[in-house]
C-alpha cells in the first residue's frame, strides 16, 4: 500500500504516523534505535505489505496489466488505491478526509526531527506539497505515478502507466472495494498497536 494508506491504518499519533511510513525508509532489520511506539508503527507497516503482496485478489488484478508495465504492477496498484480510497472515504472511517490530513499531516511535522534523513527529505516535500491530497484526481494520480517513474534508474516503460490505470479502472476500483474492508479487518485482529492509541506522541 502506499502513503495514504499506511497513514489511514495507522493510529492518530506522532509515533505511529512516523512508524507507520518508517517501513518504505527502513531496509534494514536494525530497528532498535527507535522507540516502542514507532516500532510497532514499522510492525503494523510491514504486516499491511506482506498481506497485500500475499492477497489473491491483488495477484489477480496484475495479470490484466500490460506486458510492458506488468512488472511495475504493484507499485501502481499502491498508488491507484491511494486514490480510491479517497474517492470512496466515507464508506471507512467517520472522520472527513479534510480532517484526517490535517492531522496526520500535522503529525508528520511533530514527528520529523526523529525521522532518517531520507526520510525527512521525502516527508518535508509532503507536507510542502500536501501529497496526501493529490491522489484524488486521474490528474494528480498520473501526476504521482509519473514522479515516481523518475526514481526508477534504470531503463523502464514506467512512464505513462496513468494509461494502465484508466484502461482497467472500474476492476482496480472494485478490487480496492473488496480488498480494503478485508485489510482493515487483518489490520484490526493483528492488534500490533493495540493498547496505544492514547499514547506514543512525542
Amino acid at each position: 500500500m502506499n502513503y495514504l494508506a499506511h497513514l489511514a491504518l495507522a493510529q492518530p499519533t506522532s509515533e505511529s504516523v512516523h512508524g507507520n511510513l518508517l517501513g518504505d525508509f527502513m531496509k534494514g532489520s536494525n530497528i532498535e534505535q527507535f522507540s516502542m511506539p514507532v516500532q510497532r508503527g514499522l510492525q503494523n507497516h510491514r504486516f499491511v505489505d506482506k498481506y497485500t503482496d500475499h492477497h489473491p485478489e491483488i495477484h489477480s488484478i496484475k495479470n490484466k496489466f500490460s506486458a510492458e508495465r506488468r512488472r511495475f504492477a504493484a507499485v501502481i496498484i499502491d498508488v491507484s488505491f491511494d486514490h480510491y480510497l479517497i474517492r470512496h472515504w466515507s464508506r471507512f472511517y467517520e472522520q472527513s478526509f479534510a480532517q484526517f490530513c490535517e492531522q496526520r499531516y500535522a503529525l508528520l511535522e511533530q514527528a520529523l526531527p526523529y525521522m532518517p534523513v531520507t526520510m525527512q527529505s521525502t516527508v518535508n516535500s509532503m507536507l510542502k506539497h500536501r501529497w496526501l491530497d493529490v491522489y484524488a484526481t486521474p490528474q494528480g494520480l498520473s501526476g504521482a505515478l509519473d514522479n515516481t517513474a523518475t526514481r526508477i534508474r534504470f531503463k523502464h516503460r514506467f512512464s505513462g502507466s496513468i494509461e494502465e490505470v484508466l484502461k482497467h479502472y472500474h476492476v482496480l476500483e472494485q478490487t480496492f472495494l473488496s480488498f480494503y474492508p478485508q485489510l482493515m479487518r487483518s489490520v484490526s485482529e493483528q492488534k500490533i498497536e493495540s493498547g496505544h492509541e492514547s499514547g506514543g506522541s512525542y
